[in-house]
């Protein structure tokens, strides 16, 4: 165990949009991952709504990875891992709903195992792996959740009444937002969004709208701490496993990250002493045989 003292690193953030159908969840994804990148190029949409993201191709050219049932976890994961091997900034998915309740979604692997109790020790590990990658990834992601449909007959300015739409539980696993860095609602038709849990105190005013200056802001604020280029920049100045090892607990917060570049300056560092190591063996058996030729030369 070892204290040290806080300090906030070069995050990856994990943002949730949550909201009922037709509150705008994709198109307030897309201003956000926007802002964060300036880069439509750096965007990509893991897409469950029927090729719904498809439909805002006029706001930029970003990726798109349509997914189809069944909705596993892994076929999330999978998902996933095709987005960070090309090297994209922002991930949304939209939405992990599916992976929940849709075909092949984790309520129905459980209802297919018989729906018992215990049936659930087979499916909540698989749901948590993908809870974890999206936790672990290297690209910032941001998550779109669909809420249950409630209605109200409210009175309206003009004071005739009329019905109102409204979002009411999110349709996922329970205690999802906790993981997350800013949890978005979504409250109306309007795109108007209110705050349920925010780590970063960016968003402590009234409502407002998802825009591409929300992202900028989330971005700055990611970055006030230390990059991954400085500490890159310190692990390629260490000469030692022992310097190597104290830099990967400095930057506790940042392991999944870093480790790549541990391992192989782990392996330079490696490489060179062994080299150094040849040279001698070399060098003292090239001397032995020097001295011996010298005093074969003598007799």
């Amino acid at each position: 165990m070892q204290l040290q003292q806080t300090q906030r690193h070069n995050v990856k953030l994990r943002l949730g949009i949550s909201g009922a159908s037709g509150f705008g969840k994709t198109y307030s994804a897309l201003k956000l991952a926007y802002g964060m990148t300036n880069d439509w190029s750096k965007i990509a949409v893991i897409d469950t709504e029927n090729a719904s993201a498809s439909l805002y191709s006029d706001m930029g050219n970003f990726n798109v990875l349509n997914l189809f049932p069944p909705y596993s976890p892994e076929r999330y994961i999978e998902a996933i891992d095709t987005c960070e091997k090309a090297n994209i900034e922002v991930i949304i998915i939209d939405s992990i709903t599916h992976e929940w309740q849709g075909e092949g979604g984790c309520l129905q692997i459980h209802e297919q195992l018989g729906s018992r109790f215990q049936d659930w020790a087979s499916v909540k590990p698989r749901h948590q792996k993908f809870i974890d990658k999206i936790l672990q990834s290297k690209c910032h992601i941001i998550t779109t959740t669909r809420r249950k449909v409630d209605y109200s007959l409210d009175v309206g300015s003009n004071g005739k009444s009329k019905v109102v739409k409204h979002g009411t539980k999110e349709i996922t696993s329970e205690g999802y937002e906790y993981e997350l860095s800013v949890n978005f609602e979504l409250i109306n038709e309007n795109h108007l969004c209110k705050v349920s849990k925010d780590r970063t105190n960016l968003f402590r005013g009234p409502e407002f709208v998802i825009n591409s200056d929300v992202g900028k802001r989330l971005k700055d604020w990611c970055n006030q701490g230390v990059s991954i280029e400085d500490i890159k920049q310190e692990i390629n100045a260490t000469i030692t496993l022992e310097g190597l090892r104290h830099l990967y607990q400095k930057y506790d917060g940042l392991k999944t990250q870093i480790k790549p570049l541990i391992i192989e300056r782990k392996s330079e560092i490696e490489g060179i002493t062994q080299i150094v190591e040849n040279k001698q063996i070399i060098q003292t058996n090239t001397n032995h045989g020097i001295e011996s030729d010298n005093r074969t030369s003598g007799q």
